[in-house]
């Protein structure tokens, strides 16, 4: 599981950076006015409904691995016990993503000032900024959108130094208790040392 979460972290990175190629970075600019830092936070605001989607796909991708895994061992389950098997899964997987995607969308939310926020303030002046929260069909509008994937790896960076310790060892538990309901092993942590096979016997002395 911890494969996985980690997999999905990256994948989405890749494919925030692939998005666009950011633009070279300006010169040094002037200290930013209160007038810019107002509507950096207006875009910011404007904008949470990508983060909290950002963050509710990091939760989903591992989260929909480990179901599709179990729908296949759960052919192994028998008959009679597999209706019931499979409902318990759900409603543990249900509670994993409900218990999961709000902590993971408040760090979001929280990270967005740090990571999104310095981008705008270098490269959009106050007059681009002031477009974009209008959301007009405009130059600034377009430009921000170029800027797309370099403010989405910046959050993806942020959660992923941060996800980890938050979310793992609740992917732990629930791997734990779906491995139960269908009756085999959990595996092993990642990065756990295999058990060492027993010292063979020394021959008895004559």
């Amino acid at each position: 599981m911890q494969r996985l979460f980690a997999t999905a972290l990256l994948a989405s990175a890749a494919i925030a950076h692939a998005q666009t190629t950011p633009a070279a970075s300006s010169a040094p600019t002037a200290p930013v006015s209160a007038a810019k830092k107002e509507l950096i936070t207006k875009v910011l605001t404007l904008q949470q409904p990508v983060y909290e989607n950002m963050a509710r796909e990091i939760v989903m991708r591992p989260v929909i691995q480990l179901g599709q895994q179990a729908g296949r061992a759960l052919q192994s389950v028998p008959a009679e016990k597999r209706e019931a098997t499979g409902k318990g899964i759900d409603t543990d997987i249900r509670k994993f993503i409900d218990e999961s995607t709000p902590l993971l969308r408040d760090r979001a939310i929280k990270a967005a000032p740090t990571t999104v926020g310095p981008i705008l303030e270098e490269k959009m002046s106050e007059d681009e900024l002031k477009q974009l929260v209008a959301w007009l069909d405009s130059p600034a509008a377009k430009k921000y959108q170029q800027l797309g994937g370099e403010m989405q790896q910046a959050m993806l960076q942020k959660l992923m130094s941060e996800a980890g310790p938050l979310l793992t060892p609740k992917l732990q538990a629930l791997e734990t208790k779906v491995a139960g309901s269908l009756g085999i092993s959990a595996p092993a942590p990642a990065g756990s040392a295999p058990a060492k096979a027993p010292a063979p016997k020394k021959a008895a002395s004559k």
